[in-house]
């Protein structure tokens, strides 16, 4: 659920003060776009360019290094299922070999007895906000960007100790954070970018307030300049916002097909792009060789997202039966985030709670159609705005117990999310396997002190329950 009027509304509120010219402010406008980048843009560059120390990418090698763990139980995400007595050798991002035969160490590796606990593979959310995840809102109104990016770096360092190693960002300007994570210099998860979510006007994601409407010719909100949002209302406009995100290195397209639960403005019925444009977009991605993925609650946004193309959709909490066996038919993704109580949304309020409550009542049925036709199913939390509520991503993971069993949550979120995230093809930012521990697969692994396939609520504490989380073969934590 994004939040963007909570995020970008105190953007449109600090506009000029109207007594300068469309040209004059315009340009003052991009002037304070620039300033709220700045912390991260120029981060990122002296990384890349060699001022600050670590590595230059998340997959350029350090100096040769070896970890092997040992006296583990793997669990293989492909079968479901956990082996016993396996050792894993790690050759600096890469796994270098998985056997089950107490074969010696090699010379010079670091040696990690994992004292039977069970090897998986890094967890993968597929649906996160990197930028805004723990940021509190009244740091948000205040919009000073030196407070925001300090949140964000430790939201980010909090993801990746929760075990996620790997997210798909699904709308915010995080192109330069994602480089300063990929540069080592703070940790995070692997980020695979959508930056701004395409919508149109009136749309999800549309928050311009009463002062920004009619649009001014080709002068931006104040969301779109921060790279939250882009708003179109023709082809060439969609188009054209669509290639801009990829320039700057996106991995994905996000497009809103209909109304949201935060936006308030825009209700849950509503539809946004029509057939032929949501056909022109995703003819887009397919030239950028990736996809679009559609947010969509309803049968009507989903059915028009479908035949347009689309092979990924969000959210489809209200859809009938009939839609999910259409999902299913055209071997699209649903992408669903399993949302039961007001826990799972607790800063909602006004209009957005009589929505998400609809969510909720849906969930379950979903959940069912999704079982009965075989849709593959991937797994995101979709939690924001608020330090405590983001520790609650494993807890979402851990609601899908309600119809899956342990095995297949794990295999959800590891090997299943994987797959999804491969329909980025070319534009793959980390090119190599993840979600699974196999030979030649990226080093992305942790140490469960217990075996989550007999008790999945393991996932709900990390903090005790993580012995070691390993990224691109970095040890981020060892208690071992």
């Amino acid at each position: 659920m994004l939040r963007l009027g909570q995020k970008y509304g105190h953007l449109a509120r600090r506009a000029g003060c109207g007594c300068l010219s469309p040209d004059l402010h315009a340009a003052s406008s991009r002037l304070n776009l620039l300033s709220r980048r700045g912390l991260l843009a120029s981060a990122a560059a002296a990384a890349l360019s060699g001022v600050l120390p670590g590595r230059l990418s998340a997959q350029t090698p350090a100096p040769p290094t070896r970890v092997l763990f040992r006296e583990a139980r793997l669990f293989d995400s492909a079968s479901g299922k956990v082996r016993e007595g396996a050792q894993v050798l790690v050759e600096n991002n890469r796994i270098a070999s998985v056997d089950f035969t107490n074969a010696p160490a090699p010379s010079g590796a670091t040696v990690i007895g994992c004292r039977n606990g069970v090897l998986t593979p890094g967890l993968i959310d597929a649906h996160w906000h990197t930028i805004f995840a723990a940021v509190p809102l009244p740091i948000l109104l205040n919009g000073d960007p030196g407070i925001i990016y300090a949140a964000s770096t430790a939201e980010a360092n909090r993801t990746l100790l929760r075990g996620f190693t790997t997210v798909r960002d699904l709308g915010g300007p995080v192109f330069s954070f994602k480089q300063a994570i990929d540069a080592g210099m703070t940790p995070g998860p692997r980020i695979f970018p959508s930056g701004a979510m395409i919508t149109t006007s009136g749309g999800h994601g549309d928050l311009r307030l009463p002062s920004e409407i009619p649009r001014d010719g080709s002068r931006l909100s104040k969301g779109e300049l921060i790279g939250g949002a882009a708003i179109v209302d023709s082809i060439g406009d969609l188009q054209m916002r669509i290639r801009e995100q990829l320039l700057q290195g996106a991995s994905q397209i996000k497009l809103v097909g209909g109304g949201g639960v935060s936006s308030p403005r825009s209700p849950l019925d509503i539809l946004t792009f029509s057939e032929d444009e949501l056909r022109a977009a995703v003819a887009v991605t397919q030239d950028w060789n990736t996809y679009a993925t559609v947010h969509a609650y309803t049968s009507r946004a989903v059915r028009r997202a479908l035949t347009a193309g689309a092979m990924s959709i969000e959210h489809a909490h209200l859809i009938d039966e009939d839609t999910a066996r259409m999902i299913s038919e055209k071997g699209a993704w649903l992408s669903m985030q399993p949302f039961l109580t007001m826990e799972d949304a607790a800063s909602q309020t006004g209009p957005a709670v009589e929505r998400i409550e609809q969510l909720f009542a849906g969930t379950p049925r979903i959940y069912g159609f999704a079982r009965k036709f075989g849709i593959k199913t991937a797994w995101g939390s979709d939690v924001l705005f608020s330090p405590e509520l983001a520790p609650r991503q494993n807890i979402m993971l851990t609601h899908l117990s309600n119809w899956y069993s342990n095995a297949e949550i794990l295999q959800m979120a590891t090997s299943g999310n994987a797959e999804l995230l491969q329909l980025s093809g070319l534009r793959n930012p980390y090119p190599g396997k993840i979600g699974v521990l196999t030979e030649g697969a990226l080093a992305d692994l942790l140490v469960v002190a217990g075996n989550p396939i007999d008790d999945i609520r393991l996932l709900e504490d990390p903090h005790k329950n993580f012995a070691v989380i390993m990224k691109d073969g970095r040890l981020h934590k060892n208690l071992l």
